[in-house]
């Protein structure tokens, strides 16, 4: 089983002859075609005083999840299904059905709910549309109970530059900020130098108001909002490869993006209005009088040789519940996971250097989210599954404003 995940890994890494250096769809979505799962294990390695608990299987090729402000948990698959979880059942009705192209990392990639999502019910996705040329687009959807609403339709909101050949490096993750922005990561289409360019929004993160008209898209706070023109007014930062997540931490609004590396690191970057984080001239930690232009990332972790190490930082999520149940010593720390190495480890924002062991064994996770009850839950692409973590003994759970779903 080891010689078989290893040599998978270095498939996925494409460091073989038969495969471009391109990294190849090492985020896990060279599973879409047809491969096995290699092993569906539940979490090991975890403290003393936890466990994990599957919470749902039978997923097909899921990309990402989100929590949506009633307790549903809402799964992307990247066919183009959007599948909801509702008290702990996987519905057997997609949410919705869209038509996408799924060729390697392609597909339906992130979802996000309105901030008043109670009142006007809408949804957010990111997904790779087919018309009138291949490209990543950002619409609005309406719900109706656990359906879209078919007379509300999609209200497209954003279309992202035209993609190459190129299937990987697409991101997809989507967020709401406190600031009630609607922000969105964009991977460099496996060509750096859209990276570092203001003439598209690719290998960026982009920040905007969620509404169809471009004329009031553009925030006039964005930091290129005078230098740019037209939708790349959008961007808030650059110099980024394949930012596959980024998690915001309640309360504080400090954002992390994990930054899918190349061929060394994979990096987790502090996100602030205006940065540059280097790709492609740097990857990993760099010195700053070399390069005063960029900024370094938080924390940073080899490929090999250290711990941890892996090969595509694919999850990351604050541990900041509204009702925690961990021991208060992990309350504000920021959990992320390895989609290679099937790990998830945390880092203390206050001192990222130190890096702690809290799960392994995980079947290619690809997403991480902190659960209204205090768990951690993960994504597990290779299991087709949900699983979530959390203290065997949990303390009582104090009222949450969540109302209950019919």
């Amino acid at each position: 089983m080891g010689k078989l995940r290893i040599a998978i890994s270095s498939r996925l890494r494409g460091r073989t002859r038969l495969l471009r250096p391109l990294k190849v769809f090492h985020v896990g979505l060279l599973i879409a075609a047809g491969w096995p799962t290699l092993w569906a294990l539940a979490a090991t390695g975890l403290p003393g005083g936890f466990q994990d608990v599957n919470v749902v299987s039978g997923l097909s090729n899921p990309t990402a999840m989100q929590f949506a402000p009633d307790g549903r948990l809402f799964v992307a698959q990247q066919s183009g299904q959007l599948r909801v979880i509702k008290n702990g059942v996987l519905l057997s009705t997609p949410f919705i059905s869209l038509t996408v192209n799924s060729s390697g990392e392609r597909g339906l990639l992130g979802v996000a709910f309105d901030p008043d999502f109670l009142n006007n019910q809408f949804v957010y996705l990111f997904y790779t549309a087919t018309t009138p040329s291949i490209h990543n687009r950002i619409s609005r959807f309406k719900a109706n109970g656990d359906l879209a609403d078919t007379t509300a339709g999609e209200v497209v909101i954003l279309d992202f530059d035209n993609l190459s050949a190129a299937t990987n490096h697409n991101g997809g993750a989507l967020n709401f900020g406190v600031d009630g922005k609607l922000y969105a990561a964009h991977g460099e289409n496996a060509n750096g130098t859209n990276s570092q360019t203001l003439n598209n929004l690719l290998g960026k993160i982009i920040r905007m108001n969620p509404v169809p008209d471009p004329t009031g898209q553009v925030p006039t706070d964005n930091p290129f909002f005078s230098t740019a023109t037209g939708k790349n007014r959008l961007i808030w930062i650059l110099g980024l490869r394949n930012p596959f997540t980024f998690s915001v931490q309640p309360g504080t609004g400090l954002t992390y993006i994990n930054d899918v590396g190349e061929v060394t690191w994979e990096e987790i970057d502090e996100a602030r209005a205006g940065r540059n984080y280097g790709w492609p001239t740097t990857e990993g930690a760099f010195s700053a009088s070399s390069f005063p232009q960029f900024t370094n990332p938080v924390y940073s972790y080899r490929h090999s040789g250290t711990t941890p190490s892996g090969c595509a930082i694919t999850g990351g999520a604050f541990y900041n519940p509204p009702v925690p149940t961990f021991p208060a010593s992990y309350i504000g720390k920021y959990f992320f996971g390895d989609y290679c190495s099937g790990w998830i480890y945390s880092i203390d924002p206050n001192s990222p250097a130190t890096v702690t062991q809290f799960a392994m064994a995980i079947s290619f996770p690809v997403d991480l989210k902190v659960g209204p009850d205090g768990a951690l839950y993960y994504l597990a692409r290779g299991a087709g599954s949900v699983g979530k973590i959390l203290p065997i003994n949990p303390p009582p759970a104090a009222p949450t404003n969540l109302r209950v779903v019919p």
